[in-house]
């Protein structure tokens, strides 16, 4: 019995179709079918941020969501967000702050952060530790995080 489905999503702008096992994560068929490794398998359980890609708009954990759950729809990752431009401000910031350190929670801490400031008319670092409290970083302590979050929150006019 062939335990796999036909999907068709849109990735990055392009569409896409394959035939993929039916129990396998979004973030597995992104990183090993479509070759797309900015997002991270960390916990695997939806509890790290690693994985974090965003599916019709909205970020979502790629270990918890199928592959086949996600045809039809929009899905971002790291890569083609960066590659637009969305993020640009946010990986400025993180660089210039030291933001980052092994780099493996960056692409989760980057959609996380950048869906909280588009969102946001007020933010304060409680706000900022609050809403990426479901990423972890086992390198930076969270602070030049938090540090180049507000400085973008700043630039736009929305940092308390």
């Amino acid at each position: 019995m062939d335990h796999s489905a036909d999907i068709t999503l849109t990735v990055n702008g392009e569409v896409i179709t394959r035939r993929v096992p039916v129990r396998s994560n979004l973030v597995d068929f992104l990183r090993v079918d479509l070759a797309l490794t900015g997002s991270h398998v960390g916990c695997e359980h939806g509890v790290c941020g690693a994985c974090t890609v965003r599916v019709d708009g909205r970020t979502m954990r790629g270990c918890l969501m199928l592959a086949v759950q996600a045809d039809g729809a929009t899905v971002e990752t790291i890569e083609g967000l960066s590659d637009r431009g969305d993020l640009r401000e946010l990986q400025q910031e993180f660089h210039s702050r030291n933001a980052l350190q092994c780099g493996f929670c960056t692409s989760g801490m980057l959609l996380a952060a950048n869906e909280l400031l588009s969102h946001s008319t007020k933010l304060t670092r409680e706000d900022v530790r609050e809403y990426l409290s479901g990423n972890y970083c086992r390198c930076t302590g969270y602070h030049a995080i938090v540090d180049a979050v507000m400085a973008v929150a700043a630039k736009r006019g929305i940092g308390r």
